[in-house]
């Protein structure tokens, strides 16, 4: 009997083949990237005991999105993305599996946490706007771009939920350096969903003129037109006030809770609950208005959630607001991107999702350096009703 892919899916971005590859490959990808994401801070903040040290990893994992995410724009608009974002799978693979070598020899220290994050900052200033280019191809009708979208959010944040839970309890029982080698072969999956996929041909422009002057086309266009500029500047100061809390929630785990590595791992996966939930809700919506609304609500509910989250001394209370913390940021940030992707124009579009990648991340290296910086002297829960 023969399966058809109709329009009675219930999520319409899987409709596509090359959407449903790109969601396995990638969802086994995430939850090893989550998993070295936890194992980072957890070692770092192991070897050093620094909120300082915190913040400088986490400042030169993400300061290269806001240097070079526009030019990473630019080349998207007129490389193939499809090759782009395998080159980018095949290098993050390699930066993890060496992160594994050096601790599973025992060698790593600081410095190799400061040269590997910022390869992989370096890596990810081409792979997100390449990744944010790239949905629209995948999928089939335009109609199911913003569930293609949202979808992407939740398969983030699923990775988020459950990565962070798994590392946790690899980190208490073997070690960080096994995240660090789980996570490099999951890498596997999605290089193998992106050479699976059967793609349209791209229109790629041979004589595309001046890489500079592209650049500066690109900065005019999303800067003169009102809603990109608004929403680019507000999801800026987002990101800088609120998102390094994922910096300091080691601190929180162990100085604040009393707890472990398995502390660690179920407050972060909290947060991913709350995104999940978010994600969820974006993916449900039938139309792109009204997310005006959700993008001004956002900031407030991740805002009151990490107030309490630093006031808080109990377990639960903090699991609780982790999970509105990931809720706002995730309406925040997908809500914006969808809006971004239905109103720009096909042949700006890496360009004005670059500007995107570099106001979600290029600004949090800056809040995470504050971060650590102010933690250090004020401690990690001051800091962050400061951020909230």
């Amino acid at each position: 009997m023969k399966i058809k892919t109709s329009s009675k899916v219930a999520i319409p971005a899987l409709r596509s083949r090359n959407y449903r590859l790109f969601f396995a490959g990638q969802g086994i990808s995430l939850i090893g990237s989550w998993m070295t994401q936890t194992a980072t801070v957890w070692l770092v903040y192991q070897l050093t005991n620094s909120a300082l040290l915190l913040g400088v990893v986490g400042f030169t994992s993400q300061i290269p999105s806001l240097f070079l995410a526009p030019f990473g724009g630019v080349l998207v608009d007129r490389w193939n993305t499809h090759k782009i974002l395998v080159i980018t799978q095949v290098l993050a693979m390699i930066q993890s599996l060496a992160l594994a070598v050096l601790a599973l020899t025992g060698t790593i220290n600081i410095w190799h946490f400061i040269f590997l994050s910022l390869f992989q900052g370096t890596i990810n200033a081409l792979d997100a706007p390449a990744r944010q280019a790239f949905v629209p191809e995948m999928v089939e009708k335009r109609d199911d771009l913003a569930s293609a979208i949202a979808l992407n959010s939740s398969l983030v944040n699923g990775g988020r939920l459950v990565g962070p839970a798994i590392a946790g309890i690899i980190i208490a029982q073997t070690g960080a350096a096994f995240c660090f080698l789980i996570d490099g072969f999951s890498y596997i999956a999605v290089i193998a969903a992106l050479l699976a996929m059967k793609l349209k041909p791209k229109n790629i422009a041979l004589n595309a003129g001046n890489p500079l002057q592209k650049l500066k086309e690109g900065f005019i266009y999303a800067f003169g037109f009102a809603p990109i500029r608004s929403i680019l500047l507000l999801l800026a100061i987002f990101s800088f006030m609120a998102m390094p809390y994922v910096t300091l929630v080691p601190i929180f785990a162990t100085k604040i809770l009393s707890g472990g590595a398995h502390t660690l791992g179920f407050l972060m996966a909290a947060s991913g609950v709350g995104a999940i939930i978010g994600g969820l809700y974006l993916t449900s919506r039938k139309t792109v208005l009204g997310l005006g609304k959700v993008i001004a609500l956002a900031p407030a509910i991740a805002g009151v959630g990490l107030i309490v989250f630093s006031l808080s001394r109990v377990l639960w209370i903090s699991l609780l607001m982790m999970t509105v913390v990931g809720l706002g940021s995730i309406l925040q940030i997908s809500s914006s991107n969808t809006i971004l992707q239905t109103i720009v124009d096909d042949d700006k579009r890496g360009r004005v999702m670059s500007l995107f990648t570099m106001s979600f991340l290029g600004m949090v290296p800056f809040g995470n350096l504050l971060a650590g910086f102010l933690a250090d002297r004020i401690g990690a829960p001051n800091t962050l009703i400061i951020g909230g």
